[in-house]
């Protein structure tokens, strides 16, 4: 057998060097990328957090086995950067790419967390919870969250229970999947927080603020009631302003509303006030409609028009003196108009920091199918 020529000692010692030299600049490179990703973190740099831990786990690949924890957390670290920057909308088209990226190294994270802490392991809640977020199919991410609530429940940690059954209520609910199983989640979660939870903790807040709507949706308002308004006490407490307390006065305001308590509707509408910025030039956003009856003569002609008009909104948010200022169509689209429009109720605007009389011009459509 030929064994071709033999190579000077030279060659062999210019590649071992060669390639001692290769691997001490890829462990700088990854030191320094992932030194950079940790920085980026503690600064709360979001702009490099995603690029920095990119660089490190691409860096990590030729660092550690492909089945390697360390590789698993690169590959969480990565994902979880994705995932916050195409939040809220991970799904929307132009998303969609970087969405399947993270449930790819989620699903690797997972795999090998399996295999270096065995299958029913706690420490496999976060690659789960990350897939399920990531996945694109609603039935996928449904059994990714009901494999997290099987290992919380046998753990016996209840906050993490409760924060997987939150999860599994925010992602499943907005889906064709969303059954009662998958409401009573958001009420699991809350008794859970009730019970280990301080009443101003954000994370109860926010899960009395969810039942409270899922209720309010319902129309079950005797126990909408007192959820709404345990929110409302709470972020008052806390003293800033929150999408869900925002929510919170509105629902209440329509509570009150379709319950006719209009005097309990009013402190809801005025703290609404309070909370929105409002410009001089900024017309009022009712925060309470009622839809006029079609006239049953003009519906059976297929007949459409329109009615515009001028309104006074006073310091509680009533609608006072509305004035016609055009219309379309024919005098009984402006007879249901003028019915319908005492009943709306709007944020009353605020200067310097008191609520004031204010005008604005609203248009009501009446549209038919022909």
């Amino acid at each position: 057998m030929s064994h071709g020529k033999m190579l000077p000692i030279a060659y062999f010692l210019a590649l071992t060097l060669g390639t001692s030299f290769i691997l001490h600049a890829s462990e700088n490179s990854f030191a320094k990328a992932y030194s950079d990703y940790q920085a980026a973190v503690e600064k709360g740099d979001t702009a490099n957090i995603e690029a920095s831990a990119k660089t490190a786990y691409q860096l990590g690949e030729a660092q550690y086995a492909k089945d390697s924890i360390d590789l698993a957390n690169l590959a969480i670290n990565w994902a979880s950067a994705i995932e916050n920057q195409v939040a809220p909308n991970p799904f929307i088209e132009t998303h969609f790419q970087q969405t399947a990226k993270a449930n790819e190294l989620y699903k690797l994270a997972l795999a090998n967390y399996k295999i270096h802490y065995g299958k029913q392991a706690f420490e496999l809640i976060d690659p789960l919870l990350g897939a399920a977020q990531t996945a694109a199919k609603a039935k996928v991410a449904k059994d990714y969250f009901l494999d997290a609530m099987a290992v919380a429940e046998k753990s016996d940690n209840k906050k993490v229970l409760a924060d997987v059954k939150m999860a599994a209520f925010s992602r499943l609910s907005k889906t064709e999947l969303y059954t009662r199983d998958v409401r009573n989640y958001v009420f699991d979660a809350y008794d859970i927080y009730k019970e280990i939870l301080p009443e101003n903790a954000l994370e109860r807040v926010k899960a009395t603020y969810i039942v409270g709507a899922v209720e309010f949706a319902d129309k079950h308002d005797n126990k909408a009631e007192p959820l709404l308004l345990e929110v409302v006490k709470q972020f008052d407490a806390l003293n800033f302003s929150h999408p869900y307390a925002l929510s919170a006065h509105a629902y209440l305001v329509e509570l009150y509303e379709r319950q006719n308590k209009r005097e309990q509707s009013t402190a809801h509408c005025i703290a609404i006030g309070k909370m929105r910025p409002w410009a001089d030039a900024q017309e009022q956003q009712p925060i309470f409609r009622t839809v006029p009856d079609y006239p049953m003569s003009y519906a059976q002609r297929k007949k459409s028009g329109w009615v515009e008009l001028n309104l006074t909104i006073d310091e509680m948010g009533f609608v006072k003196n509305p004035e016609i200022t055009n219309s379309e169509g024919g005098a009984l689209f402006e007879k249901e108009t003028l019915k319908m429009i005492d009943k709306w109720r709007y944020a009353p605007k605020f200067e310097d920091g008191k609520p004031v009389t204010a005008q604005t011009m609203v248009r009501i459509e009446y549209k038919i199918d022909k």
